[in-house]
């Protein structure tokens, strides 16, 4: 069994190769995924259906070159936050995005739960706007 930090570790690796299955291999069926208040995306999503038509179907559509890049991953058993920060350009406004970001991962029995993320919204909002 994958301990947690491979759990986590994995989705980062494949969301890195666009591999959108891989990243919600390790999701419970009932995993509750918030996306920032303020954020493109925001909201909780129930379930790895929910999580990609809501997520990252959105992601894909709206920028361009959009990714999370993992600095630093904490590892507190259940409990993993990931440091990094956001790219992309917005193909409606032609703007780069630059904006830090902490990701909270919670873990049951080899399954991700929980998702919560945090990062400057007012920088993304800067970016969508023309």
């Amino acid at each position: 069994m994958k301990s947690n930090l491979q759990i986590v570790s994995d989705h980062y690796a494949a969301s890195a190769r666009g591999d959108v299955l891989a990243m919600m291999a390790d999701m419970a069926p009932d995993v509750a995924w918030t996306e920032m208040a303020g954020f493109p995306c925001a909201g909780t999503w129930i379930g790895p259906a929910a999580v990609v038509s809501n997520v990252f179907a959105v992601l894909g559509r709206d920028w361009d070159d959009y990714r999370f890049t993992l600095e630093q991953l904490i590892d507190g058993g259940e409990q993993l936050v990931a440091l990094g920060h956001y790219s992309g350009r917005h193909r409606a406004t032609d703007k780069d995005l630059h904006a830090r970001v902490a990701h909270v991962w919670r873990l049951k029995a080899g399954r991700v739960v929980a998702f919560e993320q945090f990062t400057d919204t007012l920088l993304v909002a800067r970016a969508m706007t023309a």
